[in-house]
């Protein structure tokens, strides 16, 4: 039986509102769902493989036991900090830095994106990248009227209110501001904002984001942290889900509210160009947001098609594919 022993520093410092959690214990979840596999979380025990998603210090302390066996998954690259810390051009020289010795300490690097991949490659180290999707449990996001009417509840929503919903830490990145500001574009629509700061100080735009948050008007509101057995019920309320993320390398949130049944409207971005597969709801500024809410709101066709272009787009994902190709990783490297 194989041992793999995943590793996250989110759970070490209780970090579980930001999407390297979700995977760190999606990719638990998934391994679980093999026989042949016997899965170790951070120092539970020791197994054959080390696979980290985290790239702090503890990848490199826990990785001493794994010499010729450390997975790293790539879920940010350098420019992820822009927008989301403080004087991220200060850091910029160091970040880079850094991330290539990360690389360098992995035998395999898993690219979460074709994007991630490529700026991986660019480093030019000896280190095997292989290309694999964030995994999406499409079941686990399935809406049930009690899962919408519990979700509604602890958004303080009415049944009859057409709710946009939006998830992400607050962090300039995200497009928290963005996300107001179309709020006011439509006050017919109630919108609300789901997420919190785990890094505290440390997001970017933390003054900004509380001066629009306090002086946002009545129909939209920021509901705070869920934990992570509460997202089915919050993905549930809404009826459109918006992205405004100005740079992101595979989103968790977008696919999982598609799953759940809702059209979701990226920004337009060249990372999702390369990255999904399939056609998706996408928009340059925040007048063009606000055009295709109002569509989907009060254009019942439109609102149909958005529900098709959800089901395509996260087909891509599907847990049971992901898994057999995880897997082939793993054996791959025993066998070597």
């Amino acid at each position: 039986m194989m041992k793999i022993n995943v590793c996250s520093e989110t759970e070490i410092f209780h970090i579980h509102s930001e999407g390297v959690s979700t995977s760190f214990l999606d990719c638990i979840n998934l391994l679980k769902k093999s026989k042949d596999i016997k899965v170790f979380a951070n120092s539970e025990g020791i197994g054959d493989i080390m696979h980290c998603h985290t790239w702090g210090p503890y990848f490199f302390w826990r990785g001493l036991r794994y010499k010729g066996k450390r997975i790293y998954t790539a879920h940010v690259i350098p420019d992820t900090i822009k927008g989301s810390f403080p004087l991220w051009r200060f850091l910029m020289p160091f970040t880079k830095w850094y991330f290539k010795q990360i690389i360098k300490y992995a035998d395999v690097c898993i690219a979460i994106s074709p994007r991630v991949e490529q700026v991986v490659n660019e480093l030019g180290t000896k280190t095997k990248v292989v290309r694999l999707d964030n995994p999406l449990v499409i079941e686990r996001w399935k809406r049930t009227p009690e899962l919408r009417k519990k979700g509604r509840e602890l958004l303080g929503l009415n049944e009859n209110d057409f709710c946009v919903l939006g998830v992400g830490q607050l962090q300039n990145r995200k497009g928290c501001s963005d996300f107001i500001e179309v709020g006011k574009g439509i006050p017919n629509a109630q919108f609300r904002w789901v997420g919190g700061r785990p890094f505290k100080f440390f997001n970017d735009g933390n003054f900004k984001i509380d001066h629009d948050v306090t002086n946002a008007p009545n129909n939209i509101k920021f509901a705070g942290v869920f934990n992570h057995e509460e997202m089915p019920c919050i993905y549930a309320a809404g009826d459109a889900f918006l992205f405004p993320s100005y740079q992101e390398n595979c989103p968790l949130a977008p696919i999982e509210a598609a799953a759940s049944g809702m059209p979701v409207i990226f920004r337009n971005s060249e990372e999702y160009k390369t990255l999904y597969q399939h056609h998706y709801y996408k928009a340059d500024d925040n007048e063009q947001f606000i055009t295709l809410i109002n569509k989907l709101m009060y254009d019942k066709e439109e609102y149909k098609n958005g529900l098709k272009i959800s089901e395509e787009l996260i087909t891509q994902f599907d847990s049971n594919e992901i898994r057999k190709k995880l897997i082939y990783i793993y054996k791959s490297m025993l066998n070597n």
